[in-house]
């Protein structure tokens, strides 16, 4: 029996249909099983935290556990590394920290793109960070601390968490804007890093806000400024690096990513689950007490932050010619 042109051109249409019926129905089902949330940096930090939270959050609201795991190194390279390599069917996410924008700057052959190869699904929280010296240091505010540095140059150290991360960027930042020499001592880890700035064996450190918040509350070390554009409701008493060094602002933000070629009905689905975490009071709630803000949007608002905080950063890195290490 002779079929007819419009049932041929009928069945045509279906067979090209099929794929994207298929993806429609996997989104709708979504998740099946356990979801992976990859963190590139150290079990404890404020990455680790936020993806527990999140996490938390996505078990209760979908249905299945998101287990999260820590795959530190390589200033979160070797995390990100493994989700580019995942397949990209919405069971391995990346929690996605400033970090992210900066290596492609820092290391040479790197064997994947941050930007090409990770599609944006949510951003979650930003978090200022907090410009802070040794209680035993002469200098009381940021105008202080400029002056004797220019008087002692190169004999003041600068505590950094890890290349690339929120305290080495903020403190290049701070360096070319100040013009003042700071001289960078690495360490594996912001844990370490205020350690050593406790106990005196480096002067300084931009650390991330919630990192610190407790120790200076004790009294172990001193807060300067906060390097977010305005005061902090934390914080409250203490003024912002911009108040001195006109123009300087730095915050740390996180967000969720997935490998690129990911359904987009499941990045919609996720993006959907995570802002109605962020709308919830218990959540941001959680957050505050990370010393976070709310930082809801849409995948392309994520995209365009992760654009402008890559150049941004990316020309701090260039001015201040660092390199890895």
């Amino acid at each position: 029996m002779e079929i007819g042109r419009r049932q041929l051109l009928g069945l045509a249409a279906g067979t090209a249909a099929l794929p994207l019926v298929l993806r429609v129905a996997r989104a709708q089902t979504y998740p099946t099983r356990p979801v992976r949330v990859i963190v590139g940096f150290s079990a404890g930090g404020t990455a680790d935290i936020l993806a527990r939270v999140t996490g938390e959050w996505l078990s209760e609201r979908l249905g299945q556990q998101f287990v999260i795991e820590d795959r530190p190194g390589a200033g979160g390279n070797i995390g990100t590394e493994a989700v580019v390599n995942a397949d990209p069917d919405g069971y391995t996410l990346l929690l996605i920290a400033p970090a992210n924008t900066v290596n492609g700057k820092l290391y040479d052959k790197l064997p994947f793109d941050f930007v090409r190869d990770i599609a944006p699904v949510a951003s979650i929280m930003r978090t200022p960070g907090v410009m802070e010296v040794n209680p035993a240091f002469p200098a009381r505010t940021v105008p202080e601390f400029i002056a004797y540095a220019k008087a002692n140059p190169g004999k003041i150290n600068m505590a950094i968490g890890g290349l690339g991360t929120a305290q080495h960027t903020y403190g290049e930042l701070f360096k070319v804007m100040a013009g003042v020499d700071l001289v960078p001592v690495y360490y594996r880890g912001s844990r370490p890093a205020l350690s050593d700035l406790i106990a005196g064996r480096v002067q300084v450190m931009f650390d991330i806000l919630p990192s610190s918040v407790a120790v200076i509350k004790a009294g172990q070390v001193r807060a300067l400024a906060v390097t977010t554009a305005t005061r902090v409701d934390v914080l409250a008493d203490v003024p912002t690096v911009g108040e001195f060094v006109p123009g300087y602002e730095a915050s740390s933000w996180y967000g969720i990513g997935v490998p690129r070629n990911t359904p987009t009905e499941i990045i919609a689905m996720l993006n959907t689950a995570i802002n109605a975490g962020l709308a919830d009071a218990k959540f941001k709630a959680r957050l505050a007490d990370l010393g976070g803000t709310v930082l809801a949007g849409s995948p392309s608002d994520f995209e365009k932050l992760i654009a402008a905080e890559t150049k941004k950063w990316g020309d701090v890195i260039t001015t201040a010619n660092i390199k890895s290490h």
